[in-house]
């Protein structure tokens, strides 16, 4: 099934499309004349689907650069001139079975009126992107739109991005799960009446489909949500290798990820190389050198083979809706899975024109609420507020009572 969401106005050259949406999702069998799949569901709930004043900002409606660079152009103003919120955080550290430690950052909302009681309060697990952690404005904003709906909040930071010391020679990847298995297990046994939805931006998305379909139906989760995931690495590579890609992104990111080695370099320097890590001028040549030899693989391209979610999809079993956009400098359109999303009730995809990566600027001012920020928001409280209803639609049966 594919539904066009659109909003044209007029302009001196003709009607102007500002935004457009394409979800696509499977229609299932007719179920007492509603289709079943997630995406009906979604489209019945969520207003943000629906809404006739959706316009995705663009400094230009006419300037050629929304088709040519517009994804890099909401990216790069994003990245500038989006507000960081204050959220103030209650820091926990577990241990690993390896020895390490995981940065863990709560919003407990204790405050909350619509879940006063901690035991049952919902939970939104969120996973940053690739050099983020709780710190980063995308992370706060998503905070924002859980604890006023009165949920709490727990940011996983992957290893050694979260101000914590690096116990062991171990940081992370888009395909190791293990720390993000402890963190689900930490989590539910602290509050285990209370559900759980992961949300995962970029590399976090990567790593919690990845969780999701390893885990299947023992995810521990009620549902997923992810924003601007690259569906696949190594395409997603040789875009971040254009020329002018890297320059904006990728020498950026990677400066980044040689910032964090060098951060812990006695610990690391153990098992790498890392006067030669530290060469390494685009993120491949860092996880070819890096995260590659770390991790086990024999190859940078058996890594991205490996981390990459586009073929993994059939094997997860909670409702999980996803948000790319076609301009994504991050994540190239021909790698989204569109014709596995199709095949799959419980997944929905919703692909803007523009919105860049981890952007998605809504009207004309840049730094107000975003078209991600509210999709999120609805999506979570139409999860943890409708849990039945939204297996039922997607074809998940009840566990049975133990």
């Amino acid at each position: 099934m594919e539904i066009i969401l659109g909003l044209s106005f007029q302009t001196s050259h003709g009607p102007h499309l500002l935004h457009y949406g394409r979800t696509i999702l499977s229609v299932g069998p007719k179920v007492s004349g509603q289709s079943l799949g997630l995406l009906p569901w979604c489209l019945a709930r969520l207003s943000v689907l629906s809404s006739t004043s959706t316009v995705l900002w663009c400094p230009s409606p006419s300037s050629p650069l929304l088709g040519a660079g517009g994804g890099r152009i909401q990216t790069l103003v994003c990245a500038i001139l989006k507000s960081k919120p204050t959220v103030c955080y209650r820091n926990e550290l577990i241990r690993t079975v390896d020895g390490g430690q995981i940065s863990l950052d709560w919003v407990d909302n204790r405050d909350s009126v619509e879940y006063p009681e901690s035991s049952i309060r919902p939970t939104v697990l969120i996973l940053p992107g690739l050099t983020g952690n709780s710190k980063v404005s995308y992370v706060r904003h998503a905070i924002n739109q859980a604890t006023r709906r009165g949920y709490r909040v727990v940011v996983f930071n992957n290893r050694g991005l979260g101000g914590e010391e690096l116990l062991t020679p171990v940081t992370y990847c888009a395909a190791n799960t293990s720390d993000l298995e402890r963190v689900v297990l930490h989590v539910n046994g602290l509050y285990p009446l209370a559900p759980v939805l992961g949300a995962g931006v970029s590399l976090g998305g990567m790593l919690l489909l990845n969780y999701l379909a390893r885990k299947r139906t023992e995810s521990g989760m009620v549902a997923g949500f992810t924003i601007s995931v690259p569906w696949n690495a190594l395409k997603s590579a040789a875009s971040m290798e254009e020329p002018l890609n890297w320059l904006l992104f990728n020498k950026y990111l990677t400066n980044g990820l040689c910032q964090a080695v060098t951060r812990h370099r006695k610990v690391l320097e153990k098992v790498v190389d890392i006067d030669h890590v530290l060469k390494a001028q685009t993120i491949r040549e860092f996880d070819e050198r890096f995260t590659s030899l770390l991790f086990g693989y024999k190859s940078c391209s058996d890594y991205y083979h490996d981390a990459s979610p586009d073929h993994k999809l059939p094997n997860t079993a909670v409702p999980i809706m996803c948000l790319n956009a076609a301009d994504d400098p991050f994540s190239p359109k021909g790698a989204f899975p569109l014709t596995t999303i199709q095949s799959l009730p419980n997944v929905a995809m919703l692909l803007t024109a523009h919105g860049g990566h981890i952007a998605f600027l809504q009207g004309f001012f840049p730094r107000g609420e975003s078209y991600m920020e509210r999709l999120f928001g609805q999506f979570v409280q139409a999860a943890f507020e409708h849990p039945k209803d939204i297996k039922k639609a997607c074809g998940i049966k009840e566990k049975p009572s133990s």
